[in-house]
């Protein structure tokens, strides 16, 4: 699973954009939330992912922090609610207004955002109710705009792992570059460390 990109951006036309990593062209479906906080093409950016598989394609989409990609995978689980729409609704209004809408029960507001209708948001307000549990505002607002370190660790072990590497290895090696280097926060970074020592020893 591709949990987090970081590379050149090349292309925007939305809702899709073009990052390029190591020579390899991305196409990324991104909200209109996050396509706003691009950076100017050529410059590096670092997405949040969740890559999906159909019978009929895989569909890379990309946000500009944890808490949309987290949303928009609860989005897509309701009942009626697919990728398009979740991004819609990303697009038009932030996760923290999202969550007071649900807990407010506030469906003419929901109504509002295009594509959908009254029978829609009051399923989006019950289904979303709770999921949305463990939510607060206080939190969004506060700091959990980065993965959890034990995720991005985790998909760094997978990634050698799919190298050629042994699981004991891999957890070694991570082990002792988070010892020299603690202010790595992502998996990218982690991987690119952890392979010059393996190279090293």
């Amino acid at each position: 699973m591709i949990g987090q990109m970081k590379g050149r951006l090349i292309g925007k036309n939305a809702p899709e954009i073009l990052v390029e990593i190591g020579g390899i062209t991305y196409e990324i479906l991104v909200p209109m939330s996050t396509l706003y906080q691009l950076p100017d093409l050529g410059r590096m950016v670092h997405l949040y992912t969740h890559f999906s598989v159909r019978e009929d394609a895989q569909i890379l989409y990309g946000f500009f922090d944890a808490e949309s990609k987290r949303m928009f995978r609860s989005l897509v689980r309701v009942n009626g609610v697919g990728p398009k729409l979740a991004l819609g609704i990303l697009s038009g209004m932030s996760v923290d207004d999202f969550v007071q809408i649900v807990k407010s029960n506030d469906s003419d507001s929901m109504v509002k955002m295009p594509g959908i209708g009254k029978k829609t948001a009051e399923r989006l307000i019950i289904e979303m109710r709770d999921k949305l549990s463990e939510w607060d505002s206080a939190d969004l607002s506060s700091g959990l705009a980065h993965e959890p370190r034990s995720t991005f660790i985790k998909d760094a072990e997978i990634a050698m792992v799919s190298l050629g590497y042994k699981p004991q290895q891999a957890a070694r090696a991570i082990n002792q570059v988070l010892k020299n280097n603690p202010e790595i926060d992502d998996s990218e970074e982690l991987i690119r460390f952890s392979l010059r020592s393996m190279v090293k020893n």
